[in-house]
This record gives C-alpha cells, sequence and structure tokens, in this order.
C-alpha cells in the first residue's frame, strides 16, 4: 500500500491513536519551547528526499557483482539451518536442497521478488505517525540492541526496563525521529524469556509512533502480533503492515531457525522484514568492498525471496550493516570509507531488485560522546543519507561500537538528524527561495538584514541547532563554559521531566495488561 492510497483505520485503532499529549507543543508553545531548548518542538513527518542519490557503481560494476551473487547462490548455496519447513519450501520452489544448504538456480530468488511491494506504508497507531517504507522515503528509528546505558550520572552500566521506557519515550518526544524502533537497549532486570512482552508494550504506550516486533524467538514474535492485534484488530494487521522487524543473516551465508521463525511469523501476518547481512568485513566476509557486496546481495536473495515463499507481497526490505575491523585488534571501526562505498553499492542494488533498503545510522566506536563519537557518526549518517537509504535503523544513541545505548548522544544525534532533514529538502526554486524581491531591495554596497525578504523568513530560513552554542565566548563563559555532552545530558533531563504519554484507549490497555500478565504467570523465569 502505497502513501496515497486511503488508509482504512479500524474503529479500535482510531480510538487507541489518540489526538493529544504527542509532546510536542504547537504554535506559541512550540516556538517558546524552540528558544528555550527545553521542549522537542514540532514533530517532523518521515523525509521526502528531494536530492539525488550517490552512485558508486556503473551499469558494468552492478552487473559484474549480481553475476557473481549468482555464482554464490548456484555454487556455493546457503544454509538454513534447523528449519525442516523452510528447506521443504525451497524444494517445492525448484531449489536443489543437499542437507541443510540450499543451491539456487539462476533467477529463481529474483523471480520469487517479483511479488514484494516497492514501496509499503507502515501504519502507526496514531495515523499522523505513519510511515512509507520505500521510494522516495527516509525513515529514521533509533538505536537498537544494546546491553549498556551510559546514563546521565556518567555511569556505564546494564540497562533497566526503566532505561528502555526513558528511550521510548525520548524517541516519541524527538522531531526528527520517525519511528519509535525496537529493542532500543536490552533491560536486563528483566527476565529473557518475558522482557519482550514489557518492550513492545512500552513502545505501545509510551509512543504512538511505529515500531518494531521481537525476534528472539518465534513464540515472541507470535505475542507481538498479538498484542497488535488488540492495538489495530486482527482484519486490519492481516490487510496492513503495522510491524517492520528485524531479521539478521548469520554471516557468512547462514540463517539460523531463530531468525528463521521470527522471520515466518511475521511474513505470515503480512508485517515487514528487514533481512539484513551483519557484516564485519575481513571476519564475516571479504576483507574489499566488492566481495562484501556480493556476499551481501546473495545473502538478501535467499532470505528475502524466502518471505516470498512463506507469503507472497509480504514486504520486506533489502538491509545491510556493514562495518569494517582493525586487523591489529579486530574490534569493529566505523565511519571509514569501505563501509560507506558498501553502503552506496548496497543501496544501488536494492534499487535495481525493486525493494526499500536499510543501512547506517549514526554509528562510532567511541566510548564517550567526544570528537570520535561525532566525527564517525557524522561520516555514517552522511553516506546514509546520501545513499537514499529508506529505514535508518541506529538513528539515534549508539555508542561504542553497538554496546551502548548512550542518553547524551541520543540528544546530540537527534540534532544531526534535524540537519539531515533539512538537506533532504533540496534547494527551494519558488518564488520566495529565488529572492528576487530581496535583491533589488538591497542592491550594490548595503545589507540583507533589515530588508523584508529577511524579516519574513528569518525564523525559518536556517536550521537551527537545539545543541550547538553559537553565542560570544564571554556568553560561554557566563553560562558555565558548557560542553556539548553537557548541554545534551541538560536537554534529556528536561524532557524527561516534561513527558507527557500519548492518549491509549483504557480498554486496549487493560487487554494488553492483562495479556502480558497471564503470559508471564504461565511460565517460570528464564534469564538465559
Amino acid at each position: 500500500m502505497t502513501e496515497e492510497m486511503p488508509i482504512d483505520v479500524p474503529a479500535e485503532a482510531e480510538a487507541g491513536s489518540g489526538r493529544r499529549g504527542r509532546g510536542s507543543g504547537g504554535g506559541a508553545a512550540a516556538r517558546r519551547a524552540a528558544r528555550s531548548g527545553g521542549g522537542p518542538g514540532k514533530s517532523l513527518t518521515y523525509i521526502r528526499r528531494k536530492i539525488h542519490t550517490y552512485d558508486v557503481l556503473d551499469e558494468e560494476g552492478l552487473a559484474l557483482i549480481e553475476a557473481n551473487a549468482d555464482t554464490v547462490l548456484e555454487e556455493i548455496g546457503i544454509e538454513f539451518r534447523d528449519d525442516a519447513e523452510a528447506l521443504s519450501l525451497w524444494k517445492e520452489a525448484g531449489a536443489d536442497v543437499k542437507g541443510e544448504r540450499v543451491h539456487f538456480p539462476k533467477g529463481l530468488p529474483r523471480s520469487l521478488l517479483k511479488t514484494a511491494p516497492s514501496i509499503y506504508t507502515q501504519h502507526a497507531r496514531n495515523p499522523e505517525r505513519s510511515v512509507q517504507i520505500g521510494g522516495d522515503a527516509t525513515v529514521f528509528a533509533p538505536v537498537y540492541g544494546p546491553p549498556f546505558v551510559r546514563d546521565l550520572d556518567g555511569n556505564r552500566r546494564y540497562a533497566t526496563i526503566a532505561d528502555f521506557q526513558n528511550f521510548v519515550k525520548l524517541a516519541y518526544m524527538a522531531p526528527s525521529i520517525h519511528h519509535s524502533g525496537g529493542t532500543v537497549c536490552e533491560p536486563v532486570d528483566v527476565p529473557v524469556n518475558k522482557r519482550h512482552l514489557d518492550m513492545i508494550y512500552a513502545h505501545i504506550k509510551y509512543s504512538d509512533k511505529p515500531f518494531m516486533g521481537s525476534v528472539t524467538a518465534p513464540e515472541r514474535a507470535e505475542d507481538t502480533i498479538e498484542m497488535c492485534k488488540m492495538v489495530f484488530g486482527e482484519d486490519f494487521l492481516d490487510r496492513n503492515t503495522v510491524l517492520t522487524s528485524l531479521i539478521n543473516a548469520n554471516s557468512p551465508m547462514v540463517f539460523d531457525e531463530t531468525m528463521l521463525g521470527a522471520l515466518k511469523v511475521y511474513a505470515r501476518n503480512n508485517q515487514a522484514c528487514i533481512v539484513t547481512p551483519f557484516i564485519l568485513a575481513g571476519a564475516m566476509s571479504p576483507v574489499t568492498v566488492a566481495g562484501t557486496l556480493t556476499q551481501v546481495l546473495a545473502e538478501v536473495l535467499a532470505g528475502a525471496s524466502f518471505t516470498q515463499l512463506v507469503r507472497p507481497g509480504a514486504p520486506v526490505i533489502f538491509g545491510t550493516f556493514a562495518s569494517s575491523i582493525s586487523m591489529q585488534s579486530g574490534a569493529p571501526t566505523f565511519g571509514t570509507p569501505e563501509p560507506s562505498l558498501v553502503s552506496y553499492g548496497a543501496a544501488q542494488l536494492a534499487r535495481r531488485l525493486g525493494l526499500p533498503f536499510r543501512t547506517g545510522g549514526s554509528l562510532c566506536a567511541s566510548k564517550v560522546s567526544d570528537a570520535q563519537a561525532a566525527y564517525e557518526s557524522a561520516n555514517t549518517l552522511n553516506s546514509t543519507l546520501l545513499a537514499g537509504t529508506n529505514f535508518v535503523l541506529h538513528a539515534a544513541g549508539w555508542l561504542e561500537g553497538g554496546l551502548v545505548s548512550s542518553y547524551e548522544k541520543f540528544m546530540m544525534d537527534i540534532d544531526q538528524l534535524g540537519m539531515a532533514q533539512r538537506l533532504s529538502e533540496g534547494v527551494d526554486l519558488s518564488e520566495n527561495g529565488q529572492a528576487m524581491d530581496a535583491i533589488r531591495q538591497v542592491g550594490p554596497g548595503s545589507h540583507y538584514l533589515g530588508c523584508d525578504h529577511t524579516q519574513a523568513n528569518f525564523q525559518t530560513a536556517f536550521y537551527r541547532s537545539t545543541m550547538a552554542d553559537n553565542n560570544s565566548y564571554e556568553q560561554w563563559l557566563a553560562e558555565g563554559e558548557k560542553r556539548a555532552d553537557q548541554r545534551a545530558n541538560e536537554l534529556a533531563r528536561r524532557w524527561l521531566e516534561t513527558y507527557e504519554a500519548p492518549y491509549l484507549d483504557p480498554a486496549i490497555d487493560e487487554s494488553l495488561k492483562e495479556f502480558i500478565a497471564k503470559k508471564k504467570a504461565s511460565m517460570p523465569d528464564a534469564f538465559t
């Protein structure tokens, strides 16, 4: 379903969506918040890019990568481990299955992917928050997966469910975050077999933006589906997409039973999967860009086409997470040229397949929110945007190679996301954008500060950072000589203090809580 098509929202979804308490003031309140830095300001819709993508491969290069990927699929094959149903489906589709390894006749995965949509809408419980995935759209989602947090008191510690809720709240309030994400941090104070229930509930309760489902076990994916049925209605969920969830390949060239199990649950229910090879080049793929792109394409073709065996027409995203490693320590590195080249090339390959694309974010290896974090994140984010990425995971909060979700880094990142959104708007060539009246009024030798055009446009002409200090040195001294991370700390505290939850229908809320309580009571706690 494209954005332009009518959205049929059932009564329970409309009731659950709410139109108040959205954490983003309008009118005078928004202007006061913007001036004081105390509030998030007006929420932004997802990006509709008006700038061209940056391509690094010509037709000859793309054809070469595609031919090499076809060779990998046919001659080497991809393993589908511990999933007899998956192997049976591939055999029925015409693949050569030897044990757990599937060899694909040339063209089979591409032919299956013809039923996958190039654009789809992920519906939020508040229809105003729904996002387009694919085409010229870019959607920013927060960090995903870290077991640790760097909190507002400067501690690096294991994440808790309270931290999880806080990051959901911050993402809800952040104007330039369009999506609530998934495992924004891993709440280790809740049993492993039960924490997915609390995480999905937090996304529903504390935000009305779209979100991701649990993938750590098929039964947890099923729980996610059941909870979404309570919010959106069973019929609506079957006909529409309300979840976009992450399915990682176990690179090199393996899909395991956990990921396959979750993929099947979501695909059968018409929910989107991001099929993503998780690559640390040099360890999990060849050290070269072309070799890595070949393996990425082969893995995506195998995993993405499998969704169409499960349910033709189910949405699927061409994903890649590509990092280089230090050949001295083996640790992942970020913001370096080679992963950017992989992202650019993979985006081109995704467009040729007609699939939405996911990569990048604000990635860094730094341990704190310092200059290294800023440089590496900026390098990654810029290439992410220019690649034409449709779904951006890890857009805010990532620290320490993905081990840490940082409150301060989150606030610094969302400021950069706002800048990226402004850049994506391109050049305004309207009559106002041409500014010929200003040029005529000012003439030679004067200035534009007081002219009518400047006065009419000064509030919106330039992006106004919520984090940067552009005042004089003397004023900076008078205000306490605060560094960017200190300003970010204060801003995060203010946001959390002023957070207001979006409306959620009390009947839906009660049904969710009853479901969670029943599920938790049905099994003992497990922490492994």
